[in-house]
């Protein structure tokens, strides 16, 4: 039995704080489809600085953000649809397993996408889903973005920062770069939908159509407190 979430949050650290929380909590398997506004999120192990045009995001009111997990530069907002899969499992995953459910999923709606060997998605080249993986002792979390009707040009403008080959003020010991690649929107592909047409119908295809779950009291009391005390501080979003 999949507990499964969609979530009318749209605050990129409630998310994020809610990934983690229910990685660490319980042994539920459980699958989340959530959207969030103008955002930016890098992965653990990135430079900030050379990942993301500050100016610009700050100027744009566009948030900046860290995940726990790894993986490059993602930029949200109401056209990205983000799926995230957290399940018990007694070995060590097949990543790829996830990866063919969201091609099997695409597929179905007629996009008839491919999957590369860093577990992104391509249709005729051009890049529509990115994805990253986390571990926490038998817990395994996948999580990806489909980009169905995003605002390309804010992304290409958040994501292209210009190269800081001088800069010997942050650690570049763990720095991972994001690997860039040319995007599309899976809308431009289809004939017909909304975003909301596309999510309803990843929701059903990735649920089973179970029925939908919501955080409890306590669990928005628990995320809530990670948000304040993780993810909003300077101290993780600006770490690298």
């Amino acid at each position: 039995m999949i507990r499964c979430i969609y979530s009318p949050f749209t605050d990129i650290y409630f998310h994020l704080a809610a990934e983690e929380y229910l990685l660490k909590q319980g042994n539920e398997d459980i699958f989340m489809l959530w959207q969030d506004t103008p955002s930016v999120v890098i992965g653990k192990h990135q430079r900030l600085r050379s990942e993301v045009d500050q100016e610009w995001a700050e100027r744009e009111q566009v948030h900046i953000a860290r995940r726990f997990s790894g993986g490059g530069t993602v930029y949200h907002d109401l056209g990205n649809v983000n799926l995230t899969f957290i399940k018990t499992t007694p070995r060590l995953p097949e990543f790829v397993t996830y990866l063919q459910r969201t091609l099997d999923f695409l597929n179905s709606m007629g996009v008839m996408a491919t999957g590369g060997e860093r577990l992104g998605i391509y249709l005729n080249g051009l890049k529509i889903s990115g994805s990253a993986q986390c571990l926490y002792k038998d817990r395994v979390l996948y999580h990806c973005t489909l980009l169905y009707d995003t605002d390309l040009t804010a992304l290409h403008q958040a994501l292209n920062p210009e190269p800081m080959v001088d800069d010997e003020t942050l650690s570049s010991v763990y720095a991972v770069p994001s690997v860039r690649s040319e995007v599309t929107n899976i809308r431009r592909h289809l004939p017909a939908g909304t975003v909301t047409d596309f999510k309803e119908k990843a929701f059903q295809y990735f649920s089973k159509s179970q029925s939908v779950s919501a955080f409890t009291r306590e669990e928005i009391e628990a995320i809530n407190q990670l948000r304040e005390e993780k993810y909003i501080q300077k101290e993780w979003i600006y770490s690298r």
